[in-house]
């Protein structure tokens, strides 16, 4: 569904994307966040997909790429839903590595059968706790991670797997949120010069999407 809106929310979105990453790469130890709609891990290269109309986090990695020549960028996914469009985008690409956790099977019904070499999807089933939800992450990534060595990492931030929201079926809670962020800013400290720039994908229930929001920016922050 589209509104006489709808095109220019989305540009500013995929803008904010941009902009974060050009402010990042000012300085140090700098990290951004983009509290953006419409979200963008749906959508693909040439088609709109699931509330998603450009694809935010992708465009902000070609813009890494091609302005900043950053030649290592890790994508980090935790929204209850495959980012299909934004592995559509970037897999094949061995500058990029493609982290995602999402409820499986659920929409889009994709991700969890042959990921490109670039690909660390983390399927998960519905009613999965953060303790499961923890540790599944802990073995699928965090090596890989600290081997490809990011210069710059990119998170689409969905907390639509909160326990309280009803779009999904998973039962995270802010700090499982809290610890995600941690271990991520701590290998954007080796690697990355503490250079990380988040999106706001999914979350539809307000009371726990400002909890949430409001935990994962404090740790993005260090405040």
């Amino acid at each position: 569904a589209l509104s006489p809106g709808s095109l220019d929310a989305a540009l500013r979105a995929a803008g904010a994307g941009v902009a974060g990453v050009d402010w990042v790469m000012q300085g140090e130890n700098r990290a951004a966040f983009g509290a953006v709609r419409p979200p963008g891990h749906h959508a693909g290269p040439d088609q709109p997909a699931g509330f998603c109309l450009l694809n935010n986090i992708a465009i902000a990695a070609r813009h890494a790429q091609a302005v900043h020549q950053i030649k290592r960028i890790a994508i980090i996914d935790f929204d209850v839903h495959h980012g299909d469009g934004t592995e559509a985008i970037v897999g094949g690409d061995e500058q990029i590595l493609f982290c995602s956790v999402f409820q499986h099977p659920f929409y889009p019904f994709t991700g969890a059968e042959e990921p490109c070499t670039n690909c660390l999807p983390v399927p998960l089933p519905a009613a999965t706790r953060g303790s499961q939800w923890r540790e599944a992450i802990k073995a699928a990534w965090f090596a890989k991670l600290a081997e490809f060595a990011p210069q710059l990492i990119l998170i689409s931030a969905g907390f639509d797997g909160h326990l309280e929201d009803d779009m999904g079926q998973l039962g995270l809670i802010e700090d499982d949120y809290v610890w995600l962020t941690e271990q991520l800013r701590n290998q954007a400290l080796k690697s990355a010069n503490g250079r990380m720039v988040s999106l706001l994908e999914g979350g539809y229930h307000p009371g726990a999407l400002g909890r949430s929001v409001t935990a994962h920016l404090k740790c993005l922050l260090a405040i």
